[in-house]
């Protein structure tokens, strides 16, 4: 896949030698948890953005009596909600065409056990894929959600905060993600 590196900021603000790094993309991956009527959000890994098993492995550790939601904004393209149940995960990819691209987006339709959308299809409109109902519960009905993974005009972190306005949990996430 050849979207899988990027040039660490602080190496290029340090003189202009730059040294790719495989494991990270730009973009945040965060955990949103509801427990006892609250939100709180906390920060994953940064390499959860290219590996999928960490993302996973990640949320399942933050044991919550209530929903636990893993976002990912990769590389201002696509994101991927996920949510850990009992037995498996269910997924959300904004747009199939990124695994094309993207490992990690790769890796959710693999997870999905959905084929890889054909090379033209990369000129097309994002192509969401997976539960669209994944957060129905939390107050985004499925044809909203899909309906926004499909504003091509949205950067992956715009759609992440309409979905956190929607469901209650804008502020919490704005407090984590503000600051990159």
């Amino acid at each position: 896949m050849s979207v899988q590196s990027v040039r660490d900021p602080a190496d290029a603000r340090a003189g202009g030698k730059t040294e790719a790094r495989d494991d990270v993309l730009p973009g945040y991956a965060v955990a949103v948890i509801r427990e006892e009527g609250r939100w709180r959000c906390v920060r994953l890994a940064k390499d959860a953005l290219v590996d999928l098993d960490k993302a996973i492995t990640e949320l399942r550790s933050l044991r919550s009596t209530g929903a636990v939601l893993g976002l990912l904004a990769v590389d201002d393209c696509f994101f991927v909600l996920l949510r850990p149940i009992p037995g498996g995960v269910e997924l959300m990819l904004s747009d199939a065409v990124a695994a094309l691209d993207y490992d990690v987006a790769a890796d959710v339709l693999d997870l999905l056990r959905v084929d890889l959308p054909p090379e033209d299809a990369a000129d097309d409109e994002p192509w969401p894929e997976g539960d669209m109902s994944i957060i129905a519960n939390l107050g985004m009905p499925a044809d909203e959600l899909e309906v926004l993974a499909g504003e091509w005009e949205l950067y992956p972190d715009e759609q992440l905060a309409a979905i956190g306005r929607r469901c209650g949990f804008a502020d919490a996430l704005a407090e984590v993600v503000g600051g990159r």
